[in-house]
């Protein structure tokens, strides 16, 4: 044997003059083997330098290699840093650890290329797509690649079926609904001057800015439609123009995106008496630029957001509850039964729940 060259298996059985396969059961079958003849193998692997069978390679030979991959749209500070990320990741580790998986991170990258060699690289036994665009590549790429996919709150599954993945289990709540219920509960308390602070509503970057009913209807995540589309149905139905609401959309969802889209919205002419965020960091944010102006709240503005997670309860914020953790639980398990060959479960849609706190009250007299 040469000195530079890795040992292996093979070296230690022609050490010993035993078989590759009694090394093997030394390392993997344990039971096969009297303790002695064991410990003899094993302390001839440690002289020689040979460090036992590599795990990945006997996972590919069976078929699995024990993880899952969980690819979403953010840097991967996002997943440590967001609530609701932080929330979603506890509730698919929950399910995915007892089941002897384990998760690699797939995060997103401004570098198209770097993000589908990431995906069609993944050495997963599945992949659990977390809230991406209608138009972002991975999904293809997953497809051809043949993977098992679940997916937690977008695509939606029609947009999934037209990429040629009909039955992928689909976790998520109906956005729709619960952004009508939250409008609605700001113009019974009598508001007229709404405003949206939204996050990104393109994969693609574009500059932040108010956007119009054409970039609204254009947005190729869903989720941000369907908000913007529950927030309208609730404008229309109070018989109020949609036209004439302020939408300001940014590129991500912290409190700094959050507190440059309430300076813009609350710098129209009329000013807003509501704010309306996509999410509870967005509203984070508002709440800081509406106090560097001196305004109360919810005495000059009301301000509501979206998730209930992470600070929402401290903040005293007035929110759309979703069940973050069980989303990522329920997108597990039938990430885990498409890997094992058992039935997909049908598109779940899970509950959402107007929570009113101390953020939003009765509109200000004029």
């Amino acid at each position: 044997m040469t000195a530079d060259r890795p040992r292996t298996l093979r070296d230690v059985a022609a050490e010993l003059g035993i078989s590759a396969k009694t090394v093997s059961n030394a390392f993997s079958r344990p039971d096969q083997l009297s303790p002695q003849l064991r410990e003899q193998v094993l302390a001839t692997a440690r002289r020689l330098g040979y460090p036992g069978p590599n795990p990945l390679a006997a996972g590919l030979r069976r078929g699995r290699v024990g993880a899952i991959g969980v690819a979403y749209d953010n840097g991967l500070s996002y997943a440590f840093d967001d609530p609701v990320a932080v929330a979603l990741l506890a509730g698919v580790s929950a399910v995915a650890e007892p089941a002897g998986a384990g998760l690699l991170l797939i995060p997103g990258s401004t570098d198209g290329r770097r993000r589908l060699a990431a995906v069609s690289g993944a050495v997963v036994d599945g992949l659990l797509v977390v809230s991406t665009g209608d138009d972002d590549p991975l999904l293809a790429a997953a497809v051809a690649r043949g993977l098992p996919l679940a997916v937690v709150d977008q695509p939606r599954p029609d947009r999934l079926a037209a990429l040629g993945a009909p039955g992928t289990p689909w976790v998520g709540v109906d956005d729709r609904a619960a952004a009508a219920a939250v409008a609605g509960h700001l113009l019974a308390l009598g508001h007229r001057r709404l405003a949206v602070v939204s996050f990104g509503m393109h994969r693609d970057p574009i500059r932040p800015g108010l956007a119009g009913e054409r970039v609204q209807a254009a947005a190729t995540y869903a989720v941000t439609r369907d908000r913007l589309a529950g927030y309208r149905d609730a404008v229309e139905r109070a018989g109020l123009d949609w036209a004439s609401v302020p939408v300001w959309h940014g590129g991500d969802s912290t409190p700094a995106v959050g507190a440059a889209g309430a300076e813009a919205v609350l710098a129209t002419d009329p000013a807003p008496t509501a704010l309306l965020c996509l999410s509870d960091r967005l509203a984070e944010g508002a709440l800081a630029a509406a106090a560097g102006r001196g305004l109360r709240v919810p005495a000059d503005l009301s301000v509501a957001g979206f998730d209930d997670a992470g600070p929402a309860a401290g903040l005293r914020l007035t929110t759309v509850r979703q069940p973050t953790r069980d989303k990522g639980g329920a997108a597990a398990r039938g990430l885990l039964d498409r890997i094992a060959g058992r039935p997909a479960p049908p598109p779940r849609v899970l509950p959402a729940e107007l929570v009113v706190r101390a953020t939003t009250g009765p509109a200000p007299v004029s």
